[in-house]
C-alpha cells in the first residue's frame, strides 16, 4: 500500500496489534519501544493516568529522535474504578477475567504525538465501553490456556480469540484493540505528518 506519510513517524511501542492498525491504513513507522517503568505513575484517575503513561512512553523515545515525530501510546481497561493492566499469571488473568464477567467495564487508551525539535506535544485519549457476556468457569479457564490474555490490558484481546467474550461495544473498535485510529489519522493530519493524496 501506498505510504501517506509526509514525515517520519516512530512508534514508542513495541505491540504488534498499534503496528498494524497504523500500516493497514498505509502509515508507515519505525518501531523504537519505550522502555520507562510503567509501575512507576502513581495517578489514579484512569484518563488521566494513560495521558501520562503515553506522554511518558513518547517523551522517553523522543529523546533518541529529536527531529522526528513520535507516537507513544497506552491502553488499560477500568472495571469498579479498578485499573486493570497486564495479567502477570495466570491466576491472575482469570481474577481479572472474572471481574469482567458478565458486565459492563471501560477501555480508555491514551496517545501522544509529539516532536522535540519543533517543540510541539499533542496528548488525548478515548473512552469505549465494552460489554461481557456471561463465562461459565470453563470458559474462562480454556481462554486462559490459549496464551491470548497474557500480553493485553484487562486479560483478553477483542480482536482475537477473545472475541467470543464480547457482548457488545459503545465507543471506538480500533481503542478497545490498542489504538484509537480515527483520532490519532485526524491528530496526525492536523500537524501535516500524513496527508491523503492521489
Amino acid at each position: 500500500m501506498k505510504s501517506i506519510n509526509i514525515e517520519k513517524l516512530i512508534l514508542a511501542s513495541k505491540s504488534p496489534r498499534r503496528k498494524k492498525l497504523l500500516e493497514q491504513i498505509g502509515i508507515k513507522i519505525e518501531i523504537s519501544p519505550s522502555t520507562i517503568n510503567e509501575e512507576s505513575v502513581q495517578i489514579k484517575t484512569p484518563e488521566k493516568y494513560v495521558q501520562e503513561l503515553s506522554f511518558l512512553k513518547a517523551k522517553d523515545t523522543v529523546f533518541l529522535y529529536p527531529e522526528s515525530w513520535v507516537l507513544g501510546a497506552d491502553t488499560i481497561v477500568v472495571v469498579q474504578d479498578q485499573i486493570l493492566g497486564k495479567p502477570k499469571s495466570e491466576t491472575d488473568a482469570i481474577a481479572m477475567l472474572n471481574k469482567l464477567n458478565n458486565c459492563e467495564h471501560s477501555v480508555y487508551t491514551a496517545f501522544c504525538v509529539m516532536n522535540q525539535k519543533k517543540n510541539s506535544r499533542v496528548v488525548k485519549s478515548i473512552k469505549t465501553k465494552v460489554y461481557f457476556k456471561y463465562l461459565t468457569d470453563q470458559e474462562i479457564h480454556w481462554y486462559v490456556g490459549t496464551g491470548e490474555p497474557f500480553d493485553k490490558a484487562g486479560a483478553y484481546g477483542i480482536q482475537g480469540i477473545g472475541s467470543f467474550l464480547v457482548k457488545q461495544i459503545s465507543g471506538s473498535y480500533s481503542n478497545v484493540v490498542g489504538l484509537p485510529v480515527c483520532e490519532v489519522v485526524e491528530t496526525l493530519m492536523s500537524l501535516n505528518i500524513i496527508q491523503f493524496k492521489d
